[in-house]
């Protein structure tokens, strides 16, 4: 009855403090060590969920501009930073290990192909950020584009390029940069030849930026979000984008709209709505995408490219939501969708654009075992890019007539086995270019040509990490239910199987996402150490194609952390490690599977990382970027949704008296994806209950956003060095065996709590009252709880 008694719990302590209205007490710490922050005093609302009430005590930390509030990130972010300090000398000597593998080869992503050139962004070793480079097929005259080093704000933040561009024959190339990890791209057009920066700038053009060019190379449609107005939240800031259509020189305030809310009034939106205007240098057509928020299946219409250029665009249908398109490619008059239709594991589909009918289309590639993940065409054929477990694929499917379905397919004969990540083409140049990476070897870009014949591009040089002492293998974990979950692990080989080893142990699970196998040269920082790296597969991801993915959302969520868990247990029954050497880590909406179950099996893990993680999905959909993620979550305006979001709630499902493992919250301040005040929300409710000694930091970066490709190279080196010390600090790591784990002495408060929550009788009128489908949640809690009690 965890779920019962830790809402119960809320509820009162919510009563208490309403009545105290004191500030939280703080702990104690040992000696030497910094005091954590008293906490902020509660707040408490009473939300009703349908027929439960729920009290949060923190709501007031979602107005990021209140003074108690900033004081509170402030405090913890110095309190976090003064712990970490305290790792030294061994943190510094992980830093430096860190740096040294990062700066053993440059990074090279976003390699796109247009006639013989490529674009690509590229950070060299010791550079800070990603350049825009440019570089001829077969010649060694690579230049850069776009530094953002070179861009200077007033605060000190960096630039970030978010995307980019090139205009069909190469000569311009548009691209979003942004500002302290924000996201918030302003969209500006440089000129290859010579590297000028036009004029042209066109903020509020944040995620998408330029998405199809015209055959002018003088105009491109972009997609752009509306200006707040008088009234309007930050929650709104994201809702309602427009495509337009810009010509060069132009002021962009006047520039038409073609595609998206309020534009057609024929044509179905809703605010949270993502209209894309596709256009490809064969087609007559243009294709017009609606991405309904996260949700996968698009809603795919076609019109003469000549006609897009303005409000007035005969829009034809080609498919809706229920057509279940993911995907999308135009060649000539045909146009090939991606779809799982009737195919769990996906199938290509063809149809004409003249009159498109996708209940009759023609299936072009039919579903197999391997997971079709993108197809991309080429002068040549249609190449078509899957996956069977963590290998790559890739297969040619010749054309007919107009780009219509031809009669051959051809498996490209890869140099190595590994996954593929890119498949970039050109529909007026034969051929693809694509790469290849493993766990243990890392990335490479090669081009393939029209009879087969696989070339390296020179693209990204051979890393000088020696990886020959570690493998890798492919396992399985029952999970709750007897579902066998993918695990991949990487490790020394001559490691052995005595439970002693740190393991790291990493989850996603949302948006049908697969963490397909990818090198990563810091990774051995932790792997020089002894370590064991290992990466669950659970449902909500996409590891066996959109069955698995739906197996893992919403109703069906608790799956994603049933399966994360038994990840988990299968390295301590394998002996890989044991719960006193085992972290657990997810990031973004992984903060979900990370949080819940750290909440449900608090003994399996000595130390978690929740890094800019989804920590408090029942309020998620009220952050700016909540609404367009209803559609993998849920909302809860819909009754059946309630239980699966309350269910999914890490921040609910603290209970006071628990002994949880280390856990360390990273945010970052500018986070439009992730609110961090869900993070903020989650930690003090932590600091407050939390009984085993360990420590519960919160770290604020005031220069970052959601993270990934955002930060600059001292702040990700400076993040992992702190993650990677953190970890094997709370993991006994010799590295820092002198220095004690449980440094926070719990006041006991919690204890008190947590024993009048278990005598419900002597609440009086504080009571949480449980709809029935919430009764069947807690009964289904019970059987997996005990499933679990050998945590």
């Amino acid at each position: 009855m965890r779920y019962a008694r830790a809402l119960l719990a809320t509820a009162l302590c919510g009563a208490a403090c309403a009545a105290s209205g004191s500030v939280a007490r703080s702990s104690a710490a040992l000696p030497g060590w910094p005091t954590p922050p008293a906490l902020p005093a509660p707040r408490p609302v009473t939300d009703v969920y349908g027929s439960t009430r729920v009290v949060d005590r923190y709501r007031y930390f979602e107005n990021l501009n209140d003074p108690t509030v900033q004081a509170f990130f402030r405090r913890q972010n110095a309190y976090a930073r003064a712990v970490l300090a305290k790792l030294e000398p061994g943190r510094g000597k992980v830093l430096a290990r860190i740096a040294a593998l990062d700066n053993a080869g440059p990074t090279v992503t976003g390699v796109q192909r247009f006639g013989d050139r490529y674009f690509y962004e590229k950070r060299r070793p010791h550079e800070n950020t990603l350049k825009l480079y440019v570089r001829s097929v077969g010649q060694n005259d690579e230049r850069v584009l776009v530094d953002p080093d070179k861009l200077i704000t007033k605060s000190g933040e960096h630039y970030t390029i978010e995307y980019f561009s090139p205009s069909f024959d190469g000569a311009y190339v548009g691209y979003g940069v942004s500002e302290g990890g924000s996201e918030n791209a302003t969209l500006h057009v440089v000129q290859t030849s010579d590297g000028t920066i036009l004029p042209d700038t066109i903020d509020r053009a944040k995620y998408v930026g330029v998405t199809g060019w015209r055959p002018d190379g003088k105009s491109f449609y972009y997609m752009r979000f509306p200006k707040l107005g008088p009234g309007e939240s930050p929650n709104d800031s994201e809702l309602r984008p427009v495509s337009y259509l810009h010509t060069l020189g132009n002021d962009p305030d006047k520039d038409p709209a073609v595609f998206g809310i309020g534009v057609d009034p024929s044509l179905p939106f809703v605010p949270t709505d993502f209209p894309i205007v596709v256009t490809t240098p064969n087609s007559p057509y243009a294709l017009g995408v609606i991405g309904h928020g996260v949700q996968n299946e698009q809603t795919v219409y076609a019109a003469p490219l000549d006609g897009v250029t303005s409000a007035r665009v005969s829009w034809k249908k080609v498919a809706d939501v229920a057509d279940d398109v993911t995907g999308a490619d135009v060649e000539g008059s045909t146009v090939y969708l991606l779809t799982h239709k009737d195919a769990p594991t996906y199938k290509i589909v063809a149809t004409n654009l003249a009159a498109p009918d996708v209940a009759r289309a023609q299936t072009v590639v039919p579903a197999s075992d391997a997971i079709i993940e993108a197809l991309s065409g080429a002068k040549d054929g249609l190449y078509v890019r899957a996956r069977l477990g963590g290998f790559g694929q890739i297969r040619r499917v010749s054309y007919g007539p107009d780009f219509s379905p031809g009669t051959q397919t051809t498996t490209v004969t890869l140099p190595v086995q590994g996954a593929i990540g890119t498949l970039a083409t050109d529909p007026r140049v034969p051929g693809a270019t694509f790469d290849l990476v493993s766990w243990t070897t890392p990335q490479r870009y090669f081009d393939v040509a029209a009879n087969g014949t696989v070339t390296d591009t020179g693209l990204r040089p051979a890393s000088t990490i020696d990886t020959s002492d570690y493998t890798s293998e492919e396992a399985l974990a029952t999970s709750a239910d007897g579902t066998k979950v993918p695990l991949s692990l990487v490790y020394r080989k001559n490691l052995v199987r005595d439970g002693t080893h740190s393991a790291y142990l990493e989850g996603y699970g949302s948006y049908g996402i697969t963490i397909e196998p990818y090198f990563l040269g810091t990774r051995f920082a932790w792997l020089d150490q002894g370590g064991v790296w290992a990466v669950c597969h659970p449902r909500g991801g996409g590891w066996f194609g959109e069955d698995w993915h739906r197996a893992g959302m919403i109703a069906t969520k608790q799956h994603t952390i049933d399966d994360f868990i038994a990840c988990g247990r299968y390295l301590v029954a394998q002996q890989y490690t044991s719960p006193q050497h085992l972290a657990g880590e997810g990031t973004s909406a992984g903060g979900i599977t990370i949080g819940r179950s750290i909440t449900e099996a608090p003994r399996l893990f000595a130390a978690a990382l929740d890094v800019v993680g989804v920590s408090d999905a029942v309020r998620s959909e009220f952050s700016p970027n909540g609404p367009p993620n209803v559609p993998e979550f849920g909302s809860v305006r819909v009754a059946a949704d309630v239980a699966p979001l309350l269910n999914m709630d890490a921040y609910l499902h603290v209970v006071d008296g628990t002994q949880y493992p280390a856990v360390m919250l990273n945010t970052g301040i500018n986070d439009p994806r992730v609110s961090p005040w869900e993070l903020a929300k989650f930690a003090a409710r932590l600091q407050s209950a939390s009984t085993s000694g360990r420590p519960v930091l919160l770290r604020v970066d005031y220069d970052a956003g959601h993270g990934f490709l955002d930060t600059s190279r001292t702040q990700a080196e400076g993040l992992l060095a702190d993650q990677f010390s953190f970890l094997l600090w709370q993991l006994g790591d010799p590295l820092f065996a002198s220095i004690p784990q449980r440094i926070v002495v719990p006041n006991r408060i919690n204890r008190r709590v947590t024993r009048a929550a278990a005598a419900p009788t002597r609440a009086g009128a504080i009571r949480i009252v449980l709809s029935q489908a919430h009764q069947t949640h807690l009964a289904a809690t019970n059987r997996r709880e005990r499933y679990q009690r050998r945590d």
